[in-house]
């Protein structure tokens, strides 16, 4: 189901750039080519969930031990600093319009329009499937896909409404004002994207929540003594979890091994796209 989710979203996204490519080419509306980066964006990052979806399916191997999920980081970064350079183009178009001391032109605003209005009714429909699918998955990489497009709506919006303003009032600057409002976004966006996967291609550890709740696990699980060494780092959607756990010495090897593999499913059942290790030590003798 989550496979469907990522098809559903990677089609949608597709359809929305082609439209949107040809109603710039009708308009030459620069709030509708920063609706198309954005549109461009959502292909990427559609197309990286998708990945990250099957590579979540995807044994680790001899050269991988840990499985491939950095690769999306990588995108990511990539996606990020594209997004970045289209974004500073568009506002570099808006203020270049602005400025100019004729007013430019624009086109075919009816049809523009209802492109745009297209666009709003695949968004909304991919967002409701989107949404079922992680409630019944509980697929983060579903839900945030959900949440990116959720926020696509503004852009477009905007788009019809510097559209209306152009082919009803005449106001053309209106489009290069919603164009650099949308750059803006964009960039936010982007950064925030770029940030996130700078941070997992430098092990950063994950979210301080989820360290403080693992650790909140592990301290409660009957047999446990106590804890150390408790370290995280992210790739891509995978949280690594490393944690070494105090044991009572004089137990069977097969007692302790039963505590350790409960933590670790308790883990996973609490963190779904953890990879969970637990090592087991004895504990220091009490004074």
């Amino acid at each position: 189901m989550n496979i469907s989710a990522g098809l559903a979203s990677v089609l949608v996204a597709g359809t929305l750039v082609g439209l949107k490519l040809w109603a710039l080419g009708q308009t030459g509306a620069l709030s509708v080519a920063a609706s198309l980066a954005d549109s461009a964006m959502d292909l990427m990052v559609s197309l990286g969930a998708m990945a990250a979806i099957l590579y979540a399916a995807k044994p680790a191997d001899e050269d991988h031990a840990f499985g491939h999920s950095s690769a999306e980081d990588l995108a990511a970064l990539g996606q990020a600093i594209f997004i970045i350079i289209a974004a500073g183009a568009i506002a570099w178009g808006a203020v270049a319009r602005l400025t100019s001391p004729e007013p430019a032109a624009l086109s075919d605003e009816g049809l523009g329009m209802a492109v745009m209005a297209i666009s709003i009714l695949l968004t909304l429909g991919l967002i409701l499937w989107q949404g079922r699918v992680a409630k019944r998955t509980g697929s983060r990489v579903v839900a945030a896909d959900r949440l990116h497009y959720l926020g696509d709506l503004l852009p477009n919006i905007g788009a019809i409404a510097s559209l209306w303003a152009s082919s009803r009032f005449g106001l053309t600057s209106v489009d290069s004002i919603v164009a650099l409002g949308a750059a803006a976004m964009l960039v936010l966006g982007a950064a925030k994207i770029g940030k996130g996967a700078w941070d997992a291609l430098m092990d950063r550890r994950a979210d301080p929540a989820i360290v403080e709740g693992i650790a909140r696990i592990a301290g409660d699980w009957p047999g446990v003594r106590g804890f150390h060494d408790l370290k995280t780092r992210t790739a891509g959607s995978r949280i690594f979890v490393n944690i070494h756990i105090e044991l009572d010495g004089d137990q069977s090897l097969r007692d302790a091994h039963a505590i350790g593999a409960a933590l670790r499913r308790a883990i996973l059942a609490a963190y779904p796209a953890a990879d969970v290790i637990v090592h087991k030590d004895v504990a220091r003798d009490e004074p």
